[in-house]
C-alpha cells in the first residue's frame, strides 16, 4: 500500500510541475500574441534596431519593435534586451509602486483575461523578474525557459 500512495504521489506532483514546463510559444504563447499583440508588433513591424532609430516616427503611427515571431520574442526575455517583456507585461504586483507595465492592459480585454493570460507568460519565461541583464545573477539566467 505504501508504495502505491509513494508512487500516486509522485504522479501528482510530477503534473503539477508540468503543467508550467509544458507551456511553449507554439502551443499558448503564439496564440496570444497573434491575437493581443500583432496590430503593433506584428511582421509589418520594424526590427529593434530600425525601431530604436526611428522611434517617435514609429510610435506616432501607433506600432512599436516586431514581436510576432519566437525569435523576436526572445529578444526582450533572455538576450539582449533581457527583461523588457517582463516588465511591459507585468500587472504591477511585484513592484514597490504597483504600476503595471505599459503593455499589461493589452493581454486581455477584461482583468480577469488580463490574469488568466500573465500567468502562461509567466510560466513560459520562467525566471519572471524585471531586471535588466547587468542586474541578473546566473540563477536568474538560468531560469529563463522560453521553450518553443
Amino acid at each position: 500500500m505504501k508504495p502505491l500512495i509513494l508512487s500516486f504521489a509522485i504522479v501528482l506532483a510530477a503534473v503539477a510541475g508540468a503543467s508550467a514546463a509544458d507551456v511553449t510559444w507554439s502551443q499558448q504563447i503564439k496564440p496570444i500574441v497573434d491575437a493581443r499583440c500583432t496590430s503593433c508588433h506584428g511582421a509589418d513591424a520594424p526590427e529593434y534596431p530600425a525601431f530604436k532609430k526611428a522611434k517617435e516616427g514609429w510610435l506616432a503611427k501607433g506600432i512599436g519593435p516586431r514581436m510576432d515571431t519566437y525569435s523576436h520574442l526572445i529578444y526582450y526575455t533572455g538576450w539582449p534586451d533581457t527583461g523588457a517583456l517582463m516588465r511591459r507585461l507585468d500587472d504591477g504586483a511585484s513592484r514597490d509602486d504597483k504600476k503595471p507595465g505599459n503593455m499589461y492592459q493589452y493581454l486581455g480585454d477584461s482583468e480577469a483575461e488580463r490574469q488568466a493570460n500573465l500567468p502562461l507568460f509567466k510560466a513560459w519565461v520562467g525566471s519572471w523578474n524585471l531586471k535588466k541583464f547587468d542586474a541578473l545573477t546566473k540563477d536568474d539566467l538560468a531560469g529563463i525557459k522560453v521553450a518553443y
